[in-house]
């Protein structure tokens, strides 16, 4: 790109760009994480898993923008879910949605929404499973999430299942279709299909759980509590008394059982990067800094739960780098990652205590 691209929030400037350069430069203006992890990835995935991130967070801007009720979300979420599987209608999709967004939209949100013609043309140029993957993971998400808009989140998720659906619907089906991507790619990695499928919900989940636990202060300061109450219940805190001046035992207690559920999630997320062949360190990688960004936030909450706001538990540039390294210098042995993510991850379970659900209604 000769380092010079034109700014995020000139969409007919950005048109310009090749389809890698386009999918980068948007990357770099949503995610400045994903556009540090996903150039990890080998290039015959990169196009994919590029496109699949900005396709999800399409439909995040969607559920995200004030401006639109939920009903209008539920419908654009609809119409979407079929372009993304067809490949018609984006010029007509972006021309309604864009002037609707309002100013808490990024500027890189505004322009994504702009180009979704283009973004959709990327992803038909992919391969028929490749697309079938995009495809399913964005049916999943953007079905799922409205269902949240229409609830009352002040007093949080009523149990942990409904925690668990809802990171599924954000972030595990994300793993999911990772999944489905890298088994594609290599027959070697589709070898353990199965089990790398039912690992990768764990992963998303993991991931989301740490940005939930993160943002407790920001969502709590719009309304919202993403927390399952009945976490709470044990320890004697009602989440409908949850404020952003909340200073509370009993609440610290419960985000501790939080943290510990979270960590097991971390620990499937390490098994699943663990079932990728050594010699696959891009792929490794790729999993290894989210696994480890995650690990290292937890931690931090892990020892200032009387945190307040998310910036106080956010990770700095060194440990960033810090895990970076790391991966890099340990990504082809499953002893070494091991032993790395027991160091940094103690401290994080909660051996004392195990999650029973009062009512069980899952399988």
């Amino acid at each position: 790109m000769n380092g010079f691209h034109p700014p995020i929030d000139n969409p007919e400037l950005l048109k310009q760009l090749s389809d890698h350069e386009l999918q980068a430069v948007l990357l770099e203006g949503v995610s400045r994480t994903f556009a540090l992890t996903i150039p990890q990835l080998p290039e015959a995935l990169y196009p994919a898993v590029a496109n699949a991130y900005l396709l999800c967070r399409i439909v995040d801007t969607i559920e995200d923008e004030v401006s639109l009720s939920p009903l209008q979300k539920k419908r654009f979420c609809d119409s979407f879910i079929e372009i993304v599987k067809t490949g018609c209608g984006a010029e007509a999709f972006a021309d309604e949605l864009a002037p609707l967004l309002s100013a808490q939209t990024i500027p890189a949100e505004h322009s994504l929404i702009r180009l979704i013609p283009r973004v959709i043309a990327i992803t038909h140029t992919l391969s028929a499973p490749q697309i079938e993957a995009l495809a399913c993971c964005v049916e999943t998400m953007a079905s799922g999430m409205p269902v949240y808009q229409a609830l009352d989140l002040h007093a949080g998720l009523k149990t942990m299942k409904d925690m668990d659906d809802y990171c599924y619907y954000v972030a595990g089906c994300v793993g999911e279709m990772l999944a489905k991507l890298f088994c594609h790619y290599s027959p070697e990695i589709a070898a353990h299909r199965d089990e790398l499928l039912r690992l990768s919900v764990s992963f998303g989940q993991g991931l989301q759980m740490t940005n939930i636990l993160k943002d407790i202060w920001d969502d709590a300061k719009r309304g919202v509590c993403w927390l399952p109450q009945d976490i709470f219940d044990e320890t004697g805190f009602s989440l409908a008394d949850l404020k952003p001046t909340t200073n509370d035992e009993r609440f610290r207690k419960g985000l501790e059982r939080l943290i510990g559920i979270a960590h097991g999630h971390l620990q499937n997320a390490l098994t699943y990067t663990q079932l990728l062949p050594s010699h696959e360190t891009g792929i490794r990688n790729f999993c290894l800094w989210a696994l480890g960004m995650a690990v290292l936030t937890l931690k931090k909450i892990k020892q200032h739960l009387d945190f307040n706001e998310s910036n106080q538990v956010k990770i700095s540039r060194n440990s960033v780098k810090a895990t970076i390294v790391a991966s890099k210098l340990s990504a082809r042995s499953n002893w070494l990652l091991s032993l790395l993510f027991n160091l940094t991850s103690s401290g994080l379970k909660t051996p004392d205590w195990q999650y029973s659900p009062v009512s069980h209604t899952g399988p």
